[in-house]
């Protein structure tokens, strides 16, 4: 393929797996082949939005070299690897794709695909064992994966999934397909431990609740409203379902020029008085979080962006009128806490970060879930964790600094 088509290839395939979610922000790449020893790929970090040509890196095959100052992605290894070993392949979608994450964090083959996905995936779905992002080891279990599977979909343990194709349009049925197949391992799963026929994600969601709420130390508490708020000088502006409310003086607490006062603005003046880091807060009543918010418990990382975004470690915390110093203790210095019962709490410099940590809180909670149906699943452990934390602290405060 002539090396502009193929770079307009890529670019129009960002812009349609953002748009059918799956691939969200920068997280994610996509490459096509130009040729036997040749193909382009998108650049590390730089949004899907705004990629122009020249922005897509031209790459060789056979030692990930490349020319000019854009960087491609770090990832460069694992799609040189598919086309290597895969000749048929001119295409490659490496995704966190939510439903396939889930299955991530399991570690298993999907051993079994309905005929209906079998003709477009393959017989199965082969899982690559961990390595953190960007290295020579987590390449490696994907050389592995395909070389023991003909399969055009590997899971990647506690990470997300790589899908090739013959063209674009095949790896992105391939990439749409799995979450499908990965949504169907789960269901089938959950109706396996409950007795009961459950057919979506969202069924399995209700079915764990159930499980945490039926325990006898479980204790509900009192559901509140959620609100954002964003912190400018001495004044905070409280949000409800996207309106402005109330500017709260971030001192006193007082009402600046009328408005009611909610009852967990008190919450967000206590961040925002403890972290002067913190410019927005994000109330996440997503259902997914709600529900983890109900088992009460720390979180820990079973997903790779989780531990970079948000930390090795998420705590929980009661939080009434009284307890907002016990939630910000809870927080420390990390970008989220869970609220018992209440979903959770995300935190950052500005409002796009705040989402950002929301997008993953949200998906590590559907992961946790789906977790809950399995014995012995496993966190990224805590060195580890704590390593790609830090790195990408590091990384992030670079590029926020240019």
């Amino acid at each position: 393929m002539d090396i502009l088509e193929a770079k307009q290839v890529v670019i129009k395939a960002g812009h349609e797996l953002l748009k059918a979610g799956l691939i969200v922000r920068t997280w994610g790449n996509i490459s096509c082949r130009v040729s036997d020893t040749q193909f382009v790929i998108t650049p590390s970090g730089r949004a899907y939005e705004d990629l122009t040509p020249d922005d897509i890196v031209l790459v060789n095959i056979a030692d990930c070299s490349y020319d000019g100052d854009v960087k491609p992605s770090s990832e460069k290894g694992i799609h040189a690897s598919c086309y290597q070993l895969r000749p048929d392949c001119n295409f490659v979608i490496h995704t966190h794709q939510a439903n396939a994450s889930i299955v991530s964090a399991l570690g298993y083959d999907i051993n079994s695909l309905k005929e209906e996905h079998s003709a477009i995936i393959g017989s199965d779905v082969p899982c690559a064992a961990y390595g953190l992002p960007g290295t020579g080891k987590l390449r490696q279990g994907v050389i592995d994966a395909l070389n023991r599977s003909k399969s055009k979909a590997i899971i990647l343990a506690h990470h997300g999934a790589v899908c090739v194709g013959s063209d674009y349009d095949d790896a992105f049925k391939v990439a749409s397909t799995l979450e499908d197949v990965c949504e169907k391992y789960i269901a089938d799963r959950c109706s396996e431990v409950s007795g009961k026929a459950v057919e979506t994600l969202s069924g399995v969601k209700d079915y764990i609740k159930s499980v945490f709420t039926s325990d006898a130390s479980y204790k509900a508490q009192k559901e509140f409203a959620p609100i954002d708020s964003e912190r400018n000088g001495e004044t905070i502006t409280i949000f409800k379902d996207g309106a402005e409310v109330v500017k709260l003086n971030v001192n006193s607490g007082s009402a600046i020029g009328g408005g009611e006062k909610p009852e967990s603005a008190d919450l967000h003046l206590a961040i925002y008085k403890k972290r002067e880091d913190v410019n927005f807060i994000h109330h996440s009543h997503n259902e997914y979080v709600k529900a983890i918010s109900m088992q009460g418990k720390k979180m820990k990382p079973l997903l790779d962006d989780f531990a970079q975004l948000i930390g090795p470690t998420v705590k929980c915390a009661v939080f009434d009128n009284s307890s907002a110093k016990k939630v910000v203790k809870a927080l420390g210095n990390k970008n989220a806490v869970l609220l018992k019962d209440n979903g959770a709490i995300c935190v950052a410099g500005t409002k796009y970060d705040a989402e950002a940590i929301e997008i993953v809180m949200d998906k590590g909670c559907k992961t946790l879930v789906g977790a809950n149906l399995y014995s012995g699943v496993k966190a990224i452990n805590a060195i580890e964790a704590n390593l790609m934390r830090i790195i990408y602290k590091m990384k992030y405060s670079k590029k926020a600094g240019k």
